[in-house]
């Protein structure tokens, strides 16, 4: 664990929230409001939120996605991160042994979590497709323009400019 003084560290981390089953704008605010819950609480009016998108699915899944991104500072380390979202996940009936991208009601990404690179059979940092998914690339650069990838070095603007063509569409819906 990473800790100044007697403070673990607070780190930036972006995580991506998808949904297309169910309530779709219903499970965006979930997956808001799970992060909230884990973002420091001095800093919860600094949590970055980007508008909401729609795209079309990958693979089997067959109904389109909305889409969001959002920063904020975090003291939990990656992978209680990666446990606490993926809670979230189950709490709003995410199956888990479902086929790899079908329909979910509520997909919680970690994008990045500060500049770490790391890579375990539970994750891998940054997530090892952002850098190809113009549905996480787009709110990103709404969020935070400047926003690096660690490993390949390019603003989340360039790796838009380089990902696979897809739709996706910003909305006007609120959350």
């Amino acid at each position: 664990m990473r800790v100044r003084g007697n403070q673990p560290h607070m780190a930036q981390v972006v995580i991506a929230l998808g949904s297309n089953e169910g309530d779709r704008l219903g499970m965006l605010r979930s997956g808001l409001q799970s992060c909230l819950n884990l973002c420091e609480p001095a800093s919860r009016d600094a949590l970055l939120k980007s508008s909401v998108y729609e795209s079309d699915p990958i693979g089997p899944a067959d109904t389109p996605f909305l889409n969001a991104v959002v920063a904020f500072s975090c003291r939990l380390q990656p992978e209680p991160l990666l446990s606490a979202l993926k809670k979230s996940e189950a709490e709003q009936g995410r199956n888990f042994r479902a086929q790899r991208w079908s329909n979910r009601p509520l997909d919680l990404d970690i994008i990045s979590y500060d500049n770490l690179l790391l890579g375990t059979p539970q994750l891998s940092l940054p997530h090892l497709h952002c850098h190809e998914r113009a549905f996480v690339l787009q709110p990103l650069c709404e969020i935070l323009p400047a926003w690096r990838h660690p490993r390949l070095n390019q603003t989340a603007a360039e790796l838009l400019e380089r990902a696979p063509k897809m739709q996706v569409y910003k909305t006007a819906l609120m959350w």
